[in-house]
């Protein structure tokens, strides 16, 4: 994310990446204004008559106040769906503003942008000086591609070899596995950029007869090899979780959230410095136990969520005065879609409340 004017109320800004499309999503909250460059047909420029000329579609300037946004993890298009409040035709109408990487647009709020607006949209900044990293899980009979970015696991392309290597002359399936791995490789180089690291994990040594294949073809590719004790995703996961490849990633917001939430199910299963659900949040709130407080981030603009008799939003306000940090968490990766299982709110404490 590039910020081209920021005020205290008024942002312009280009977008560069999916993941700042992903930011995007969560900035442009419902009341606020989003203005980009549109399209509209103009219903002047239609003819009557047996053969009637379709309106034209026109570029213009278009202010919407946003009712909602439509966004897939990692699609390339964020849809912005609001009223029309400032354009050349159709004011009041309907309209989609379609967002993608390198457009430009301007999000207005009636209010000054909350803190925990300003840090997502500075953490996107941050962010744009960071490369995605290529993780590959390696097992004998399936290869899986991931991407690693800022904000989340994305599950790029599966390779499972049928019928070669489970059983069978053992050299015949020694020359399939190896016609296997040739024929990953070769996708593996053209999906990814040769610049950019890459991590080969898995729970055996295949992972290992991958490497010597890759850098056959490509002798200059950084490549970091992890042993994982599972496959597939969750091998990925455990990558990412337990800091296997820290030199790659240790400034990615994905690894310190999923770091900080194996912390919070290892309190938990210890009956240690912990607290989540309400009652327990809002005691350690008010006794300025709370050091790092982590919320989904959808929760977070959620306007029904409350706790305490108030809207989430306010209610993180709090951590102000009693020094604690605010971490927000995507739900794109296991670890956020485990702390949804616990409410999308809990709390790593400075001391255990008895």
């Amino acid at each position: 994310m590039q910020i081209l004017q920021q005020g205290e109320n008024h942002w312009k800004l280009r977008i560069e990446s999916e993941d700042d499309l992903w930011v995007l999503a969560r900035l442009a909250s419902k009341g606020r204004m989003l203005a980009m460059l549109g399209e509209r047909r103009d219903s002047t420029t239609a003819e009557s008559g047996s053969r009637a000329k379709a309106a034209e579609r026109k570029k213009m300037w278009i202010q919407l106040n946003v009712l909602n946004t439509e966004y897939k993890t990692y699609s390339d298009i964020l849809r912005v769906h609001g009223t029309i409040e400032q354009a050349p035709i159709d004011i009041g109408s309907h309209h989609t503003h379609l967002i993608e990487t390198g457009d430009e647009i301007e999000l207005e709020s009636s209010t000054p942008f909350p803190d925990f607006d300003i840090a997502l949209l500075n953490d996107a900044v941050d962010s744009s000086n960071k490369s995605n990293v290529s993780l590959i899980v390696v097992e004998n009979d399936e290869i899986i591609l991931f991407e690693i970015t800022s904000r989340g696991l994305r599950e790029g392309a599966t390779w499972t070899m049928r019928g070669g290597g489970k059983r069978g002359d053992v050299r015949n399936s020694e020359a399939v596995s190896q016609s296997f791995q040739k024929q990953v490789c070769k996708e593996i180089l053209a999906a990814t950029s040769e610049t950019l690291p890459m991590i080969l994990c898995g729970p055996g040594h295949a992972r290992e007869k991958l490497r010597s294949v890759i850098l056959e073809a490509q002798p200059e590719r950084v490549i970091r090899m992890v042993a994982t004790s599972m496959a597939g995703r969750s091998g990925a996961n455990e990558v990412i979780r337990n800091g296997l490849a820290d030199e790659f990633l240790e400034d990615y917001a994905i690894q310190k959230e999923m770091k900080l939430l194996e912390e919070v199910w290892t309190r938990i299963s210890s009956n240690g410095a912990v607290a989540y659900g309400e009652k327990a949040l809002i005691r350690a709130m008010n006794e300025g136990a709370i050091e790092t407080l982590l919320v989904a981030v959808d929760l977070l603009r959620d306007h029904e969520t409350q706790l305490d008799g108030q809207l989430l939003s306010n209610w993180v306000r709090g951590l102000d005065d009693i020094g604690g940090h605010l971490i927000q968490c995507s739900t794109d990766h296991d670890g956020g879609e485990q702390l949804l299982g616990l409410g999308g709110v809990v709390a790593l404490l400075r001391y255990k409340m008895v």
